[in-house]
């Protein structure tokens, strides 16, 4: 007969004290930490600021994660294959320019609105095309991909903004009051991607071939996963994320402007790695993402309120970047997955 404290949740005989036992169950489970850090934020800034838990701050928090949670999302696909986008901020830009530009030239908007979902997606399947087919570096192709493209905004758009003037291309900015705050219609869908993404990645062969090819791709390809066209699909599946999420700023921006979201790809990926993925690949879960995006946003919101510098605000975000890199790489050395 066991007695308390004993085993640990996992089965697995205990070396310690409850405390200890705890703990290794919080490592054991990816999104008990990003949750834990996101309350203990929401609970330090609502007793040290006292604007940080008003309805109009709680919305612009929520709206401010729309855009960066569904760039994350798509980075999270990508960094669960061990591959990492550095272009998907910039190719949500061309996705803006090209959507605002076409309404405003008097083009129809649904139209535009499916050019720039299509050029997005395009651009995702290039990217792949380069990782998985030719073999290059992840880093090196995005990065070349992130100058190509921001250059290729800035020539499309005569490096001038342009108005957003359709309600069908604005409609995610629109949304009910719940409780005194705005929650957009874009909020909604942020959710549903989630929830989507979730179940694909856990409950289907595809999300299943994800991880295995992040763990190992040798040994998937010897157990018979096609690991080229599982790494493609990803990022082709990731640039149609990065369309959306363009259709998603143009309910937040009153301009498609190509200086837009210049830090972006460093934001989605705080929040993918603060969230508990791996950057080493196969481990990850995108509800953890979607916490690490909220958290990306209660932090910078909160020291915000607290009238903290916004230098020292990229300092604290850089330095939980590095500790949980950190703190992966430490569980991975000791097997703990």
């Amino acid at each position: 007969m066991r007695s308390p404290g004993t085993t640990s949740t996992t089965g697995e005989k205990g070396t310690g004290p409850p405390l200890r036992e705890a703990l290794r169950y919080a490592l054991r489970t990816p999104t008990v930490g990003p949750l834990t850090a996101l309350a203990v934020a929401v609970v330090v800034f609502s007793l040290t600021t006292d604007t940080f838990m008003t309805p109009g701050n709680l919305s612009l928090v929520l709206q401010q994660t729309i855009v960066i949670g569904t760039l994350a999302l798509g980075q999270s696909l990508i960094i669960l294959t061990a591959g990492i986008d550095l272009a998907n901020g910039a190719i949500a830009v061309l996705g803006t320019i090209v959507m605002a530009k076409l309404v405003f030239e008097g083009g129809n908007p649904a139209a535009a609105l499916l050019l720039g979902l299509v050029v997005a997606t395009l651009l995702g399947l290039v990217n792949g095309l380069l990782v998985a087919r030719l073999g290059l570096p992840p880093f090196i192709v995005t990065l070349g991909a992130l100058s190509v493209i921001y250059a290729t905004s800035r020539l499309y758009s005569d490096s001038r903004s342009y108005p957003v003037t359709s309600d069908l291309l604005d409609f995610w900015g629109h949304g009910v009051h719940l409780g005194g705050v705005l929650v957009t219609w874009g909020t909604f869908l942020l959710l549903g991607l989630y929830a989507f993404f979730w179940y694909v990645l856990t409950k289907t062969g595809w999300g299943r071939h994800i991880y295995a090819v992040g763990n190992a791709p040798e040994s998937a390809r010897l157990t018979g996963i096609n690991v080229r066209r599982t790494v493609l699909s990803v990022y082709v599946i990731a640039g149609l994320l990065y369309g959306i999420a363009a259709w998603q700023a143009l309910g937040r921006i009153p301009n498609a402007d190509p200086n837009a979201y210049q830090t972006a790809n460093l934001e989605s990926i705080t929040a993918v790695v603060i969230g508990g993925t791996s950057l080493f690949g196969g481990r990850g879960s995108v509800v953890g993402t979607l916490i690490g995006a909220l958290i990306v946003n209660v932090l910078r919101s909160g020291l915000t309120q607290a009238g903290i510098d916004s230098l020292y605000q990229d300092v604290a975000t850089g330095t939980l970047v590095i500790v949980a890199v950190g703190m992966d790489k430490v569980l991975r050395r000791g097997g703990t997955r």
